[in-house]
């Protein structure tokens, strides 16, 4: 018999809310959590707003002497671990530890602390530079520390794929499981990439919406979309062996039954013109399940407010579903919170684990402006109350990474 995965624990730190309870109340009341800058003094800058963490205090999670050992990637992502361990009841004294594994990721990984340390070496010299600037900037640290601080030793790794890592870290988590390699693993995505040197990155590659209203900044499959807007934040889920979480009767979010990736092979940043990789990676899922097409209730789609992705997506979409890809709901909840780069696929992943539980479907709010190459129905501005039992999330990331993972409703 297969091995079957559940999701048993869910832990966040978003735009829109510090925790799952907060994130999921601000999704159902289309809540927008973009808003101008302050993390750094942006006044030469084209670009004005991204998706900040709010009313987040670090001290309130670790002690500083913790925290200045870790960039704010790994912060987040410690924080959103153990919220989710917190979630899931496991008793950590009795499972194996050999069984259980961690791979969280980061797309950018500790750029902050890259930049300060750099800057202290031009200001100081050399010998100022932190010991600790080498753990602190390397993207798989998210995964060792959470490793050192819950004993999990089996598999430890991190999958870095730009924007798709975090979608990428939990499908690979669902494998590790279903392959009989692992009982138990943390899985998700972390990134803390608001800062001078990134946003002059991004924008200078023409990727970032140099919108000045915060409410039309994020508008992704709107005709007057002009690029992503950047967030940060953690998204970690507790993938289990399904017997495993029965015996021990614990809390089912949700079942995670399909998970696809290919590469489009194309172009280091445009995804490819015929949209066909990023519909294979759907149509995997979709197989691995089992189920047909036409039983997808939902997609979250990847929807990052550029001009290219969204008609991609759009395309990818039809050509797998042809006419049906009319009656499904897809909604980009980046409309909300901004794009969470390698974070963002794990914290759409526990959006779709709510949605399901809550039967609930986002919204994409801020749509005003139709787009006539992107003509599917995206949930505008307001959520629906409606039952769902399956749903996929999409991320393609730089590289021509496409990956999506299938979840089904929990129903006992």
């Amino acid at each position: 018999m297969s091995r079957r995965v559940v999701i048993t624990g869910m832990g966040v730190l978003s735009p829109i809310g510090n925790n799952v309870d907060e994130m999921w109340n601000s999704v159902k009341e289309n809540k927008c959590g973009i808003d101008f800058i302050t993390k750094f003094d942006n006044t030469d800058f084209k670009v004005s707003v991204a998706g900040e963490l709010k009313e987040f205090n670090i001290e309130k999670y670790m002690s500083k002497k913790e925290a200045h050992r870790m960039d704010k990637y790994a912060q987040y992502a410690m924080i959103a671990a153990e919220e989710a361990i917190n979630d899931s009841n496991l008793n950590l004294e009795n499972i194996n530890k050999d069984r259980m594994g961690v791979i969280v990721s980061s797309g950018i990984g500790g750029i902050e602390t890259l930049v300060s340390e750099h800057n202290k070496m031009l200001e100081k010299g050399p010998s100022r530079v932190s010991p600790f600037m080498i753990p602190m900037i390397i993207s798989n640290m998210a995964s060792g520390q959470i490793a050192i601080k819950y004993g999990a030793k089996g598999i430890c790794t991190t999958v870095v794929t730009a924007c798709a890592s975090g979608t990428n870290s939990i499908g690979e988590a669902f494998e590790a499981i279903k392959s009989d390699r692992a009982e138990i693993m943390i899985a998700g995505g972390a990134e803390a990439p608001i800062t001078d040197i990134a946003v002059a990155g991004f924008s200078s590659l023409t990727a970032l919406s140099k919108s000045d209203d915060p409410k039309r900044a994020s508008i992704p499959f709107d005709k007057e979309r002009n690029g992503f807007v950047m967030g940060e934040g953690a998204g970690v889920v507790i993938l289990e062996e399904l017997e495993n979480a029965l015996k021990r009767n614990a809390k089912i979010y949700g079942e995670v039954v399909g998970y696809g990736a290919t590469c489009d092979a194309y172009h280091i940043t445009k995804p490819s013109d015929d949209s066909r990789e990023i519909s294979r990676a759907m149509e995997m899922a979709i197989n691995q399940a089992n189920i047909s097409k036409n039983e997808i209730s939902y997609i979250n789609a990847h929807g990052t407010s550029t001009y290219y992705n969204d008609k991609s997506e759009t395309n990818a979409i039809k050509a797998l579903f042809n006419e049906f890809a009319y009656e499904i709901p897809v909604s980009s909840t980046k409309s909300m919170m901004g794009h969470l780069l390698g974070a963002a696929g794990a914290v759409e992943a526990i959006i779709c684990a709510k949605a399901l539980e809550d039967s609930f479907i986002p919204a994409t709010i801020g749509l005003e402006v139709k787009d006539e190459e992107c003509d599917l129905n995206y949930v505008p501005n307001n959520g629906i109350q409606k039952q769902i039992k399956y749903a996929l999330s999409n991320s393609l990331g730089f590289g021509g990474h496409n990956a999506t993972l299938l979840l089904k409703k929990w129903e006992g």
